[in-house]
């Protein structure tokens, strides 16, 4: 499971990574057409809304793998005892809870999207829509699996440095 797992971050940190690219390059062909020619193309703002959604998106399991989520440290671990691992544990059931229970309506969102086009693109909506199910699932395959963790013992719930991490 652990294979999978690594497998699934590799891949959202590549397309993240497709994303920022394309994010950087649309901003980078706005400017130089608005310095440099008599017009500018009218959809690179719209390419770089959904790049930025897409990164949102594919990122949010990530952080909260990593632990670059908000958290509430100081109040957590100046409990005492096992506390601070049982509001960790509890943290992420919720998380999982509160992402499965809106996959239903992500899959809803995206749906109604291929009635939908963009405006200056012409791209189908639900290409951008299905980002809300992409953050749903990512984000409670990973509360999922740092639940496993805890439980099986092999994480403490704490966030993974960065240097663990790769």
């Amino acid at each position: 499971m652990t294979q999978a797992f690594k497998g699934l971050e590799g891949l959202c940190r590549l397309l993240i990574l497709v994303a920022f690219l394309l994010l950087s390059a649309s901003v980078l062909l706005q400017v130089f057409a608005r310095t440099f020619l008599s017009t500018a193309p009218v959809w690179t703002e719209e390419l770089t809304r959904f790049c930025l959604i897409y990164i949102g998106a594919l990122g949010a399991g990530l952080a909260l793998r990593s632990g670059d989520m908000v958290n509430v440290d100081l109040l957590c671990e100046s409990l005492p005892g096992r506390w601070p691992w049982r509001l960790r544990l509890v943290s992420a059931v919720l998380t999982a809870l509160f992402a499965g229970g809106l996959v239903a309506a992500a899959w809803q969102y995206t749906r109604v999207g291929l009635r939908q086009t963009a405006p200056s693109l012409g791209w189908r909506m639900d290409f951008l829509h299905v980002t809300m199910l992409i953050l749903f699932v990512t984000l409670g395959l990973w509360a999922l699996m740092r639940i496993f963790e805890m439980l099986t013992g092999r994480h403490d719930g704490r966030a993974i440095p960065i240097s663990e991490d790769l």
